[in-house]
């Protein structure tokens, strides 16, 4: 049975206040946490997401009312079909771009890469096209750190990926001919606006140099958004898969789904993959039983917790765990503010302090790096401990 957890009943209601900061001690305790995202991520940045009232498929209705009939179609790939609906489309991705691009990353991002940078992760996955996990300092599938250029089918560094995203990145576009990718420039931007792709530089240039021959010019493709419609394949789909299994196979601990409807149905599946791994990795009743009462945060490991503003369908009853209701940024800022409080070594900064005097003398020290993330310290005297040493090692102690 899914329990539901309303933020809004943080105050008012005891039992919800102490199963949410046990969530968020299990949140601070667990190892290997596989976060799945949706657009509701993304709002508090300004950019609106795709169903409610006022997301992005109502406001294109507005604009086209004779031409979008239903939401998804701006997002399905037979829109191609068709040269009105094909230009409404570089049009609206065009003012979706210049959106994201004053865009900012949200508290929940930043709570993703808190989750990276204290070893907690082990991979997000987003259905945004927005990229502002990467803005937040999480590497993407899109990311040229993360490709691959030697031989063999591989196209990413499986390590270096801490975030797939499963619909592409929209400050990318890729030729729909030969499938050369390009960051997405302002030419390119303009182009989009006036509803016509730009011809993609590559096959001009192959076609150009047969020209020059004498011989007969190659077909030249255009440009377009690189992300994926309804109904497309992804073109890293393999890669996708692969990592998809390799996280699976390391037995997540805990699955945080964030600000998406889980309408989609590849992403139902992969949620659904991911649930059942993480409910087999469950401490057993016993395990939990041995643990003090109130800091029983192990019986939460192994647990699904769906955070957004509107319930899972029926057919996620026994798969998802728990229901937070509210704003995602809302509850990550409430994770972090328990965990501050129930693990503070995990915060403590470590500072490295590099001599700028002779060190057989009386020198000075300046701060050369500062750790936030000491969670792999054992001890809570260890960050402490730390410094000290190195303190007296560089001033010759």
């Amino acid at each position: 049975m899914t329990i539901t957890l309303d933020l809004e009943a943080l105050t008012s209601d005891a039992p919800t206040r102490r199963t949410l900061s046990s969530l968020s001690l299990a949140v601070a305790k667990c190892k290997k946490i596989v976060v799945v995202t949706g657009a509701g991520i993304s709002c508090s940045s300004g950019i609106p997401d795709f169903r409610s009232s006022d997301g992005l498929y109502a406001l294109v209705k507005q604009q086209h009312p004779d031409v979008v009939i239903k939401g998804r179609d701006l997002f399905d790939a037979s829109l191609f079909r068709d040269a009105t609906s094909t230009s409404v489309f570089y049009t609206f991705i065009s003012q979706l771009k210049k959106a994201i691009d004053v865009a900012s990353p949200s508290p929940t991002h930043r709570f993703i890469k808190t989750l990276d940078s204290k070893k907690k992760l082990l991979r997000s996955y987003t259905q945004n096209i927005d990229g502002l996990e990467e803005r937040a300092g999480l590497v993407g599938t899109s990311s040229q750190q993360a490709k691959y250029h030697g031989k063999g089918k591989s196209k990413l560094k499986m390590n270096e990926v801490r975030n797939v995203q499963l619909h592409g990145d929209i400050h990318r576009v890729r030729c729909t001919f030969c499938s050369a990718g390009f960051p997405c420039t302002q030419e390119y931007l303009d182009s989009f606006l006036s509803g016509t792709p730009p011809d993609c530089p590559d096959c001009a240039s192959r076609s150009s140099a047969r020209i020059a021959r004498s011989a007969r010019p190659l077909k030249v493709g255009t440009l377009r958004p690189a992300i994926v419609l309804y109904d497309e394949t992804h073109p890293l789909g393999d890669d996708i898969g692969s990592i998809h299994s390799a996280d699976i196979a390391r037995k997540p601990d805990m699955l945080i789904i964030m600000g998406t409807s889980l309408k989609v149905h590849g992403l139902k599946k992969l949620v659904k993959d991911f649930a059942r791994a993480v409910h087999e990795s469950a401490p057993s009743p016993a395990a939990c039983a041995a643990q003090p009462p109130k800091r029983n945060a192990k019986s939460f490991a192994g647990k699904v917790i769906f955070v957004n503003k509107t319930p899972p369908g029926g057919e996620w009853e026994g798969i998802i765990d728990y229901h937070v209701v509210g704003e995602t940024d809302r509850w990550v800022e409430k994770v972090i503010d328990d965990w501050k409080k129930a693990r503070p070594s995990d915060w403590e900064v470590q500072k490295t302090l590099v001599a700028t005097g002779e060190s057989s003398t009386t020198g000075t020290f300046h701060v050369a790096k500062e750790i936030t993330n000491t969670v792999g310290l054992k001890g809570k005297g260890a960050p402490l401990l730390a410094l000290v040493l190195q303190v007296r090692l560089m001033a010759g102690w």
